[in-house]
Order: C-alpha cells, then structure tokens, then sequence
C-alpha cells in the first residue's frame, strides 16, 4: 500500500462530518476509508461514532475511535471543545443514520458551525446518498446548515445501489443547491471481500498487509486481499481527485505516490 513521504504541517483543524438521514448506506464504510487515507499519509487523525453504545467504527479503528452520544452535552464537549487542542489534526465524524439534520442543528445552536464559516475551522460534510428521491431531499435541508463548507455528495456503490434513476434534471436541480459541492463515487468491492474483511475487524489496509487486529501476520486469501487493494486504490484516487488533502494540510514539499490499481 502506499505511503506518504513525509507528515503534513496543518494549518487549522480540520472535521470530517460523514452523515446521512436513511441506514444502510454506508457511512461507516466511507469512514474506515478515510481513516486509512490519512493514517497513510502521516495525517494525525481521530474519529468519533455516534452509534451509541455500540459502535462499528469502533470495531475497525479502536486506537483513534472513541463511541459518543452525539445528543450528550458533555459528549459534544469532548468532540468540539477539544477540536484545537489535540493532537489530531483531523476529526472524523461518523453520525448516527437519522441523526445527520439533529446533529447539524445542535452544531449550528453552539456555534461551531460557524468556525467554519469564519474560516477559523475546516469544515467538510460528506453526504451518503441513498437511491430514492427523499434522499435528494436531505440535500436542501443539510445546506440550509452547511452553507458553504466543503459539501461532497457520495455515491456508495459498495452495497450494489442504483443510482439517480429518476430523470437527470431533478438531480441536477438539488445539486445545484450547494454551491461548490462535489461528487464522489465509491465503487462496489464484491460480496465475498466484504464479508472476509468484515470477519477481521480490521482496517482495509491491515488486511491488505495480511495483518490481524494485533499487528501479527495473518492468514487471509491473497486474491481478496488482491481485491481489497485495487478497490482501495480506486476509492483513494477519488479522494485525490477532489484534493481532500489540500482541505486539511498545506500542500506537501513532495508528491504522495499514487495507489497501486
């Protein structure tokens, strides 16, 4: 798998809030892939999982994740009041399904929303759409929070959903709504992956390295640990695509090296 050359100098911190209104999506999914896009790339990063009590981020990434009720004052305290002082320069948020238009209003009510507005924060939301119209929807009612924050529109295909089927026009009239916003395409990792990675607990990029949850040497398939890296690949090369490096880091003296396909 690749790596960076050397670590970033960040500018400001950065928080990744990674939401949508309906289950089954794949949130978590996108999320253990951006914590393995910038744990590789030296990026100090964190995540919180908002499926309280029980977490799957968790699950992956025990060492940067920490579970969280999102509706807990004092937890909102331990994510937002610690967002400049720790050491990570990056927060990854997974928000709980149905939780994503609750959470951005209590973000707006205490004002850290508006950090990023003011540029004092670097504020990205990935959006994961689901394949009906009601999830266009959500569109309008996340932007009436986010306003001009980073905005990336996800299509997770990882569950084999068809997207926007109805006509192209009433999509592109929500899209249109965000200004700014950006797609982003996950492609589809066939079922049997899938299941053998979820089987480890571990990172995809752990499982890549043939590593279990300890570190040691594990003894997965070498052709789904094959399939793992191409499709990882091609889920970072999108990551690139829309420069998320330049959103949370300063731009390196040396260029990263590209995934392998």
């Amino acid at each position: 798998m690749p790596a960076s050359d050397e670590g970033f100098a960040m500018a400001k911190p950065a928080v990744i809030l990674i939401g949508a209104d309906k289950g089954g999506v794949g949130k978590t999914t996108v999320a253990r892939t951006l914590l393995d896009y910038f744990g590789t790339r030296h990026v100090p990063t964190r995540a919180f999982d908002t499926e309280w009590p029980r977490g799957t981020l968790k699950r992956f990434h025990p060492d940067v994740t920490e579970v969280v009720d999102v509706a807990s004052v004092s937890d909102q305290m331990k994510i937002f009041d610690t967002v400049s002082s720790t050491d990570a320069k990056v927060t990854v948020i997974d928000v709980r399904a149905g939780l994503l238009s609750s959470t951005l209003q209590a973000l707006s009510n205490i004002g850290f929303i508006e950090l990023g507005k003011t540029g004092q924060i670097t504020l990205a939301m990935f959006h994961i759409l689901g394949p009906s119209i009601a999830s266009l929807e959500e569109i309008a009612e996340t932007a009436r929070f986010v306003g001009d924050a980073n905005y990336f529109l996800v299509k997770n295909h990882i569950n084999e959903t068809s997207f926007f089927e109805w006509d192209p026009a009433t999509y592109k009239s929500y899209f249109k709504r965000i200004g700014g916003a950006e797609e982003i395409t996950i492609p589809k990792l066939n079922e049997m992956t899938c299941e053998q990675v979820e089987v480890a607990g571990v990172p995809y990029v752990s499982f890549v390295a043939n590593r279990n949850a300890k570190g040691e040497t594990a003894n997965y398939s070498f052709v789904l640990r094959g399939y793992v890296r191409h499709w990882l690949g091609r889920v970072w090369q999108e990551f690139d695509r829309v420069k998320l490096l330049d959103l949370v880091s300063p731009k390196p003296e040396k260029n990263i090296r590209p995934v392998a396909g």
